[in-house]
Protein backbone atom coordinates (compact mmCIF):
# COMPACT_ATOMS: atom_id res chain seq x y z
CA UNK A 1 0.00 0.00 0.00
CA UNK A 2 1.27 3.48 -0.89
CA UNK A 3 2.27 5.82 1.87
CA UNK A 4 0.24 9.03 2.10
CA UNK A 5 1.11 12.63 2.86
CA UNK A 6 -1.29 15.54 3.44
CA UNK A 7 -0.17 19.10 2.75
CA UNK A 8 -2.45 21.76 4.25
CA UNK A 9 -2.45 25.55 3.85
CA UNK A 10 -4.99 28.34 3.69
CA UNK A 11 -5.12 28.80 -0.10
CA UNK A 12 -4.11 26.92 -3.25
CA UNK A 13 -1.85 29.74 -4.42
CA UNK A 14 0.50 29.05 -1.51
CA UNK A 15 1.26 25.60 -2.93
CA UNK A 16 1.49 26.85 -6.49
CA UNK A 17 3.98 29.53 -5.48
CA UNK A 18 6.20 27.62 -3.06
CA UNK A 19 5.64 23.88 -2.84
CA UNK A 20 5.38 22.22 -6.25
CA UNK A 21 8.92 20.74 -5.99
CA UNK A 22 7.95 19.05 -2.72
CA UNK A 23 4.70 17.67 -4.13
CA UNK A 24 6.70 16.42 -7.11
CA UNK A 25 9.31 14.78 -4.90
CA UNK A 26 6.78 12.66 -3.01
CA UNK A 27 4.84 11.81 -6.17
CA UNK A 28 8.04 10.63 -7.89
CA UNK A 29 8.77 8.41 -4.88
CA UNK A 30 5.42 6.68 -5.18
CA UNK A 31 3.68 8.41 -2.28
CA UNK A 32 0.01 9.33 -2.52
CA UNK A 33 -0.09 13.14 -2.32
CA UNK A 34 -3.13 14.97 -0.92
CA UNK A 35 -3.65 18.72 -0.53
CA UNK A 36 -6.22 20.55 1.61
CA UNK A 37 -6.58 24.27 0.85
CA UNK A 38 -9.09 26.79 -0.47
CA UNK A 39 -9.41 27.45 -4.18
CA UNK A 40 -9.78 25.85 -7.59
CA UNK A 41 -6.20 26.02 -8.90
CA UNK A 42 -5.20 22.80 -10.63
CA UNK A 43 -2.09 21.59 -8.83
CA UNK A 44 0.22 19.05 -10.50
CA UNK A 45 1.57 15.98 -8.69
CA UNK A 46 -1.56 15.78 -6.50
CA UNK A 47 -3.67 12.62 -6.20
CA UNK A 48 -6.49 14.23 -4.19
CA UNK A 49 -7.28 17.90 -3.72
CA UNK A 50 -9.71 18.84 -0.95
CA UNK A 51 -11.23 22.31 -1.30
CA UNK A 52 -11.41 23.38 2.34
CA UNK A 53 -12.58 26.94 2.95
CA UNK A 54 -10.20 28.50 5.47
CA UNK A 55 -10.22 32.17 6.40
CA UNK A 56 -7.02 34.01 7.33
CA UNK A 57 -8.98 35.62 10.15
CA UNK A 58 -9.04 33.31 13.17
CA UNK A 59 -12.45 34.72 14.15
CA UNK A 60 -14.28 33.84 10.92
CA UNK A 61 -17.01 31.23 11.42
CA UNK A 62 -16.05 29.39 8.22
CA UNK A 63 -13.04 28.00 10.10
CA UNK A 64 -15.38 25.91 12.28
CA UNK A 65 -16.65 24.10 9.20
CA UNK A 66 -13.07 23.82 7.90
CA UNK A 67 -12.02 22.11 11.14
CA UNK A 68 -14.69 19.42 10.84
CA UNK A 69 -13.85 18.92 7.17
CA UNK A 70 -10.24 18.34 8.11
CA UNK A 71 -11.26 15.79 10.73
CA UNK A 72 -13.33 13.94 8.13
CA UNK A 73 -10.45 13.96 5.63
CA UNK A 74 -8.05 12.60 8.25
CA UNK A 75 -10.53 9.90 9.29
CA UNK A 76 -10.89 8.73 5.69
CA UNK A 77 -7.13 8.52 5.10
CA UNK A 78 -4.39 6.86 7.05
CA UNK A 79 -1.72 9.54 6.59
CA UNK A 80 1.92 8.84 7.35
CA UNK A 81 2.79 12.57 7.31
CA UNK A 82 0.72 15.73 7.68
CA UNK A 83 2.52 18.98 6.88
CA UNK A 84 0.79 22.24 7.78
CA UNK A 85 1.46 25.84 6.68
CA UNK A 86 0.00 29.30 7.54
CA UNK A 87 -1.22 29.98 11.12
CA UNK A 88 -4.99 29.43 10.85
CA UNK A 89 -4.92 26.24 8.77
CA UNK A 90 -1.94 24.97 10.78
CA UNK A 91 -3.75 25.60 14.07
CA UNK A 92 -6.93 23.84 12.98
CA UNK A 93 -4.96 21.06 11.31
CA UNK A 94 -2.77 20.25 14.30
CA UNK A 95 -5.73 20.19 16.68
CA UNK A 96 -7.55 17.83 14.32
CA UNK A 97 -4.41 15.69 13.92
CA UNK A 98 -3.88 15.02 17.65
CA UNK A 99 -5.77 11.71 17.56
CA UNK A 100 -3.88 10.43 14.52
CA UNK A 101 -0.47 11.50 15.81
CA UNK A 102 -0.96 9.05 18.69
CA UNK A 103 -1.21 6.31 16.07
CA UNK A 104 2.12 7.21 14.45
CA UNK A 105 1.30 9.99 11.98
CA UNK A 106 4.12 12.55 11.88
CA UNK A 107 3.04 16.21 12.15
CA UNK A 108 5.15 18.98 10.60
CA UNK A 109 4.52 22.72 10.72
CA UNK A 110 6.41 25.32 8.68
CA UNK A 111 6.14 28.82 10.10
CA UNK A 112 6.67 31.27 7.24
CA UNK A 113 7.21 34.02 9.82
CA UNK A 114 5.86 34.02 13.36
CA UNK A 115 3.11 36.60 13.86
CA UNK A 116 4.66 37.29 17.27
CA UNK A 117 8.14 38.74 17.00
CA UNK A 118 10.27 41.46 18.53
CA UNK A 119 8.29 44.67 18.07
CA UNK A 120 5.05 42.92 17.06
CA UNK A 121 1.72 44.34 18.31
CA UNK A 122 0.69 43.11 21.76
CA UNK A 123 -2.47 41.59 20.26
CA UNK A 124 -0.35 39.29 18.08
CA UNK A 125 1.50 38.02 21.14
CA UNK A 126 -1.71 37.57 23.11
CA UNK A 127 -3.51 35.77 20.28
CA UNK A 128 -0.89 33.68 18.50
CA UNK A 129 1.87 32.96 21.00
CA UNK A 130 -0.16 30.98 23.58
CA UNK A 131 -1.70 28.90 20.77
CA UNK A 132 1.65 28.13 19.18
CA UNK A 133 3.24 27.33 22.55
CA UNK A 134 0.47 24.83 23.31
CA UNK A 135 0.45 23.30 19.82
CA UNK A 136 4.22 22.80 19.90
CA UNK A 137 3.50 19.75 22.09
CA UNK A 138 1.61 18.09 19.22
CA UNK A 139 4.20 19.00 16.57
CA UNK A 140 6.93 16.52 15.63
CA UNK A 141 8.94 19.12 13.75
CA UNK A 142 8.59 22.90 13.81
CA UNK A 143 10.32 24.46 10.81
CA UNK A 144 11.33 28.14 10.81
CA UNK A 145 12.79 30.21 7.99
CA UNK A 146 14.77 32.92 9.78
CA UNK A 147 17.17 33.10 12.71
CA UNK A 148 15.01 35.30 14.95
CA UNK A 149 12.03 32.91 14.74
CA UNK A 150 14.34 29.93 15.22
CA UNK A 151 15.88 31.34 18.40
CA UNK A 152 12.48 32.40 19.73
CA UNK A 153 11.12 28.90 19.14
CA UNK A 154 14.11 27.28 20.83
CA UNK A 155 13.64 29.48 23.89
CA UNK A 156 9.88 29.59 24.20
CA UNK A 157 8.36 26.67 22.21
CA UNK A 158 10.37 23.74 23.49
CA UNK A 159 7.36 21.42 23.38
CA UNK A 160 8.00 20.54 19.73
CA UNK A 161 9.99 17.32 19.37
CA UNK A 162 12.36 19.04 16.99
CA UNK A 163 12.88 22.68 15.94
CA UNK A 164 14.87 23.40 12.78
CA UNK A 165 15.64 26.29 10.47
CA UNK A 166 15.66 26.15 6.67
CA UNK A 167 16.70 28.81 4.17
CA UNK A 168 13.24 29.49 2.80
CA UNK A 169 11.34 27.62 0.12
CA UNK A 170 14.02 28.09 -2.52
CA UNK A 171 14.49 30.08 -5.72
CA UNK A 172 15.00 28.36 -9.07
CA UNK A 173 18.45 29.42 -10.26
CA UNK A 174 17.64 28.11 -13.73
CA UNK A 175 15.07 30.90 -14.01
CA UNK A 176 16.62 33.65 -11.89
CA UNK A 177 20.21 34.48 -12.74
CA UNK A 178 22.51 37.33 -13.80
CA UNK A 179 22.52 38.77 -17.32
CA UNK A 180 25.19 40.60 -19.28
CA UNK A 181 24.89 44.34 -19.86
CA UNK A 182 23.67 44.03 -23.45
CA UNK A 183 21.06 41.43 -22.40
CA UNK A 184 19.83 43.79 -19.71
CA UNK A 185 19.43 46.56 -22.30
CA UNK A 186 17.56 44.21 -24.63
CA UNK A 187 15.13 43.38 -21.83
CA UNK A 188 14.66 47.09 -21.09
CA UNK A 189 13.88 47.76 -24.71
CA UNK A 190 11.42 44.84 -24.76
CA UNK A 191 9.54 46.19 -21.72
CA UNK A 192 9.61 49.85 -22.72
CA UNK A 193 12.38 51.23 -20.48
CA UNK A 194 15.44 53.29 -21.39
CA UNK A 195 18.95 51.97 -20.90
CA UNK A 196 19.77 54.97 -18.67
CA UNK A 197 16.78 54.58 -16.34
CA UNK A 198 17.59 53.82 -12.71
CA UNK A 199 15.14 50.99 -12.02
CA UNK A 200 14.04 49.72 -8.63
CA UNK A 201 11.82 46.66 -8.24
CA UNK A 202 9.60 45.28 -5.49
CA UNK A 203 7.41 42.34 -6.63
CA UNK A 204 4.84 41.85 -3.87
CA UNK A 205 1.16 41.90 -3.04
CA UNK A 206 -0.05 45.47 -2.80
CA UNK A 207 -1.16 45.61 0.82
CA UNK A 208 -0.58 47.47 4.06
CA UNK A 209 2.05 45.04 5.35
CA UNK A 210 4.20 45.22 2.22
CA UNK A 211 4.12 48.99 2.78
CA UNK A 212 4.73 50.17 -0.79
CA UNK A 213 3.68 53.62 0.42
CA UNK A 214 7.13 54.31 1.87
CA UNK A 215 8.76 53.41 -1.46
CA UNK A 216 6.47 55.78 -3.33
CA UNK A 217 7.51 58.50 -0.88
CA UNK A 218 11.14 57.49 -1.49
CA UNK A 219 10.68 58.11 -5.22
CA UNK A 220 9.59 61.69 -4.49
CA UNK A 221 12.90 62.20 -2.61
CA UNK A 222 15.01 60.40 -5.20
CA UNK A 223 13.41 62.04 -8.21
CA UNK A 224 15.06 65.35 -7.32
CA UNK A 225 18.49 63.72 -7.68
CA UNK A 226 17.72 61.05 -10.29
CA UNK A 227 14.92 62.28 -12.58
CA UNK A 228 14.93 58.99 -14.54
CA UNK A 229 14.23 56.83 -11.47
CA UNK A 230 11.60 54.14 -12.02
CA UNK A 231 9.94 52.03 -9.32
CA UNK A 232 8.38 48.81 -10.63
CA UNK A 233 5.60 47.32 -8.51
CA UNK A 234 4.44 44.01 -10.00
CA UNK A 235 1.56 42.56 -8.03
CA UNK A 236 -2.07 43.00 -7.09
CA UNK A 237 -3.83 43.67 -3.82
CA UNK A 238 -6.45 45.60 -1.92
CA UNK A 239 -4.27 48.72 -1.65
CA UNK A 240 -3.63 49.04 -5.38
CA UNK A 241 -6.01 51.93 -6.10
CA UNK A 242 -5.02 53.79 -2.96
CA UNK A 243 -1.32 53.50 -3.82
CA UNK A 244 -1.98 54.66 -7.39
CA UNK A 245 -3.79 57.73 -6.11
CA UNK A 246 -0.99 58.37 -3.63
CA UNK A 247 1.61 58.28 -6.43
CA UNK A 248 -0.50 60.71 -8.46
CA UNK A 249 -0.93 62.99 -5.46
CA UNK A 250 2.87 63.14 -5.02
CA UNK A 251 3.35 63.71 -8.77
CA UNK A 252 5.41 60.55 -9.28
CA UNK A 253 2.81 58.50 -11.16
CA UNK A 254 5.09 58.59 -14.24
CA UNK A 255 7.96 57.22 -12.15
CA UNK A 256 6.02 54.49 -10.33
CA UNK A 257 4.83 51.63 -12.53
CA UNK A 258 2.03 49.42 -11.24
CA UNK A 259 2.41 46.30 -13.37
CA UNK A 260 -0.32 44.03 -12.02
CA UNK A 261 -0.03 40.25 -11.99
CA UNK A 262 3.01 39.15 -14.01
CA UNK A 263 4.47 35.83 -15.10
CA UNK A 264 7.74 37.45 -16.21
CA UNK A 265 9.07 38.55 -12.80
CA UNK A 266 12.44 37.06 -13.71
CA UNK A 267 12.81 39.41 -16.71
CA UNK A 268 11.68 42.43 -14.70
CA UNK A 269 14.27 41.76 -12.00
CA UNK A 270 17.00 41.16 -14.55
CA UNK A 271 16.38 44.54 -16.22
CA UNK A 272 16.36 46.36 -12.87
CA UNK A 273 19.25 47.97 -10.98
CA UNK A 274 18.31 47.44 -7.33
CA UNK A 275 15.95 45.12 -5.44
CA UNK A 276 14.06 47.02 -2.74
CA UNK A 277 11.74 45.86 0.05
CA UNK A 278 9.65 47.80 2.56
CA UNK A 279 7.46 45.30 4.41
CA UNK A 280 6.54 45.81 8.05
CA UNK A 281 6.54 42.08 8.82
CA UNK A 282 8.57 39.56 6.82
CA UNK A 283 9.48 35.93 7.40
CA UNK A 284 12.05 35.87 4.61
CA UNK A 285 12.03 38.23 1.64
CA UNK A 286 11.51 36.04 -1.44
CA UNK A 287 11.72 39.04 -3.76
CA UNK A 288 15.14 39.89 -2.33
CA UNK A 289 16.36 36.32 -2.80
CA UNK A 290 15.26 36.47 -6.44
CA UNK A 291 17.19 39.74 -6.74
CA UNK A 292 20.25 38.14 -5.15
CA UNK A 293 20.09 35.31 -7.67
CA UNK A 294 20.10 37.92 -10.45
CA UNK A 295 23.12 39.65 -8.90
CA UNK A 296 21.35 42.80 -7.66
CA UNK A 297 22.31 45.07 -4.76
CA UNK A 298 19.53 45.44 -2.20
CA UNK A 299 18.05 48.22 -0.10
CA UNK A 300 15.51 47.02 2.44
CA UNK A 301 13.94 48.23 5.64
CA UNK A 302 15.39 46.59 8.73
CA UNK A 303 13.22 43.66 9.82
CA UNK A 304 13.96 40.04 10.76
CA UNK A 305 13.32 38.62 7.27
CA UNK A 306 15.50 41.21 5.55
CA UNK A 307 18.32 40.98 8.11
CA UNK A 308 18.63 37.35 7.10
CA UNK A 309 19.58 38.40 3.57
CA UNK A 310 21.10 41.88 3.57
CA UNK A 311 24.57 42.33 5.05
CA UNK A 312 24.98 46.04 5.64
CA UNK A 313 27.47 47.59 3.23
CA UNK A 314 28.32 44.22 1.65
CA UNK A 315 25.41 43.28 -0.63
CA UNK A 316 23.19 46.24 0.16
CA UNK A 317 21.78 48.43 2.91
CA UNK A 318 19.30 48.07 5.75
CA UNK A 319 17.36 51.23 6.60
CA UNK A 320 14.70 52.62 8.88
CA UNK A 321 11.16 53.18 7.55
CA UNK A 322 12.34 56.58 6.37
CA UNK A 323 12.03 57.65 2.72
CA UNK A 324 14.91 60.13 3.03
CA UNK A 325 17.28 57.48 4.38
CA UNK A 326 16.16 54.94 1.77
CA UNK A 327 16.68 57.53 -0.98
CA UNK A 328 20.17 58.33 0.34
CA UNK A 329 21.19 54.66 0.22
CA UNK A 330 19.79 54.22 -3.27
CA UNK A 331 21.50 57.36 -4.50
CA UNK A 332 24.83 56.09 -3.18
CA UNK A 333 24.43 52.92 -5.26
CA UNK A 334 23.25 54.84 -8.32
CA UNK A 335 26.24 57.20 -8.42
CA UNK A 336 28.89 54.46 -8.10
CA UNK A 337 29.02 51.66 -10.67
CA UNK A 338 31.85 50.13 -8.67
CA UNK A 339 29.74 49.92 -5.49
CA UNK A 340 26.74 48.55 -7.41
CA UNK A 341 28.93 45.90 -9.07
CA UNK A 342 30.57 44.85 -5.80
CA UNK A 343 27.27 44.57 -3.97
CA UNK A 344 25.66 42.68 -6.84
CA UNK A 345 28.51 40.17 -6.90
CA UNK A 346 28.16 39.66 -3.13
CA UNK A 347 24.44 39.02 -3.55
CA UNK A 348 25.07 36.49 -6.29
CA UNK A 349 27.69 34.67 -4.23
CA UNK A 350 25.19 34.21 -1.37
CA UNK A 351 22.25 33.15 -3.55
CA UNK A 352 23.11 29.44 -3.73
CA UNK A 353 22.31 29.05 -0.03
CA UNK A 354 18.71 30.03 -0.83
CA UNK A 355 18.42 28.09 -4.10
CA UNK A 356 15.62 25.66 -4.81
CA UNK A 357 18.12 22.82 -4.91
CA UNK A 358 19.44 23.69 -1.45
CA UNK A 359 15.92 24.16 -0.05
CA UNK A 360 14.65 20.83 -1.38
CA UNK A 361 17.69 19.05 -0.02
CA UNK A 362 17.24 20.69 3.40
CA UNK A 363 13.54 19.83 3.55
CA UNK A 364 13.98 16.26 2.38
CA UNK A 365 16.71 15.75 4.93
CA UNK A 366 14.27 16.93 7.62
CA UNK A 367 11.67 14.41 6.43
CA UNK A 368 14.31 11.69 6.27
CA UNK A 369 15.58 12.25 9.79
CA UNK A 370 12.10 12.49 11.31
CA UNK A 371 10.38 9.63 9.49
CA UNK A 372 12.13 6.28 9.84
CA UNK A 373 10.59 4.83 6.67
CA UNK A 374 12.19 7.64 4.62
CA UNK A 375 15.76 6.96 5.74
CA UNK A 376 16.57 5.26 2.45
CA UNK A 377 16.03 8.52 0.55
CA UNK A 378 19.35 9.93 1.75
CA UNK A 379 21.40 9.04 -1.30
CA UNK A 380 18.77 10.38 -3.66
CA UNK A 381 18.62 13.66 -1.75
CA UNK A 382 22.38 14.13 -2.06
CA UNK A 383 22.09 13.74 -5.79
CA UNK A 384 19.04 15.92 -6.24
CA UNK A 385 19.18 18.38 -9.13
CA UNK A 386 16.05 20.42 -8.29
CA UNK A 387 16.66 24.03 -9.12
CA UNK A 388 19.79 23.53 -11.20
Amino acid sequence: MKKKILFCATVDSHFKAFHLPYLKFFKEHDWEVHVASYGNIELPYVDKKYNVHFSRSPFNKVNIKAFFELRRIMAENNYDIMHFHIPVSATLGRIAAMKYRKNGTKVFYTSHGHYYYKGAPLLSWLLYFPLEKALAYVTDCLITINEEDYQLSLNKQRGAKKIVKVHGMGVDLNRFGPVLSHEKNLLRNKHGFHKDDFILIYPAELNVNKNQKVLIETVTELKQRIPNVRLLLPGQGDMEEEYKQFAKQLDVDQNVKFLGFRKDIDELIKLSDVSVASSIREGLGLNLIEGMACGKPMVAVNNRGHRELVIEGVNGHLTAYNPVEIADKLHAIAKSKEVAKRMGEASLAAAELFSLRAAVNEMMNIYRTNVADMADLGDYIKGSVYGG
